[in-house]
């Protein structure tokens, strides 16, 4: 008959033979859940790879201004000149090609090519206002010493506008010095050819619904003001008919007023056209409408505000 010894030595060989079986049965547990995580880590690793490979992972080319354009609104009751027609959208803001502005007037038709690379949130805001028919129905209410036509204040003041500003963009370089009469030297392209299309900032910097039609060459003695946002493309004939109008004064004694009302019947804005390679002119003088520098006198350059 077996001893106690010899039954408690088999009852402990026993218990160590199911702590082994255990401690195997774990191992074996631990070692498929290791292999099989490992292989969906390979299976993510291989597909994010993939991924990469295809361009997942590239920046796709961003056709708003979304980021550039801030419209900044004006406190209510400020500018009783304003018109609230809220604000124009933050995003799909085309930044690319050329979209054609026109102007339906009681003299005639003018197009205007919009240059949306170089002016994009000046452009998005003509064609927000243009879409809420801000300047159906306007007077141009200048004929300015500069040499251009002056439209899109509502309320003829030189203070009118929408109820947001916006700051400058694609404002030509500094003018070089000017010569004794005021006129660039024989062979400098003037700043702002006869053509060109720019936005009138008032104050300065701060942008709204105004803009300028330069019926000759105009560079200014001072720093140049005018963002420019595009040039005409037709109509150009009109716009040397209006620039032949007599002046009279606007009541703050200015001498610019047309002497027979220049009306904007319509304005509209077409589609976006082309791509960036197409768009121009730029805040380059080369790239506007070139022409041959007419002395104008003595141009400020400077914004005048009528009182």
């Amino acid at each position: 008959m077996a001893s106690s010894r010899d039954r408690q030595r088999k009852l402990a060989r026993a218990k160590l033979d199911r702590q082994m079986a255990r401690r195997a049965a774990t191992l074996r547990r631990k070692r498929r859940i290791q292999a099989g995580l490992g292989g969906a880590l390979a299976l993510v690793l291989i597909g994010l790879g993939a991924f990469w490979a295809l361009g997942g992972f590239d920046k796709e080319p961003e056709n708003t201004a979304s980021d550039v354009c801030v419209w900044t609104p004006q406190e209510p009751g400020v500018n009783v000149n304003a018109k609230d027609v809220g604000l124009p959208s933050t995003t799909d803001v085309p930044t690319f090609g050329t979209r054609d502005m026109n102007l339906t007037t009681n003299e005639g038709n003018v197009t205007v090519s919009l240059d949306l690379a170089s002016a994009p949130c000046g452009n998005a805001s003509l064609a927000y206002l243009a879409g809420k028919n801000f300047y159906d129905n306007t007077k141009c209410h200048e004929i300015t010493t500069e040499g251009a036509l002056h439209c899109g204040d509502p309320s003829g003041t030189n203070l009118g506008g929408p109820t947001y500003t916006f700051a400058n963009e694609n404002v030509p370089d500094s003018a070089p010095t000017p010569s004794p009469s005021a006129s660039p030297a024989p062979g400098t392209p003037a700043t702002y050819p006869a053509g060109t299309v720019a936005l009138y900032p008032n104050p300065p910097g701060a942008n709204g619904s105004q803009f300028l039609i330069f019926f000759k060459d105009f560079t200014p003695s001072a720093e140049p003001a005018y963002p420019i946002v595009g040039k005409v493309s037709a109509g150009m004939d009109v716009v040397d008919k209006i620039s032949k109008i007599g002046t009279v004064d606007n009541g703050s004694g200015a001498q610019v007023k047309p002497k027979t009302d220049v009306t904007i019947q319509t304005l509209t804005v077409g589609a976006v056209q082309g791509d960036q390679a197409d768009s121009t002119p730029s805040a380059n003088p080369s790239a506007a409408p070139s022409a041959t520098a007419t002395p104008t006198g003595a141009p400020s350059g400077t914004p005048t505000n009528a009182s």
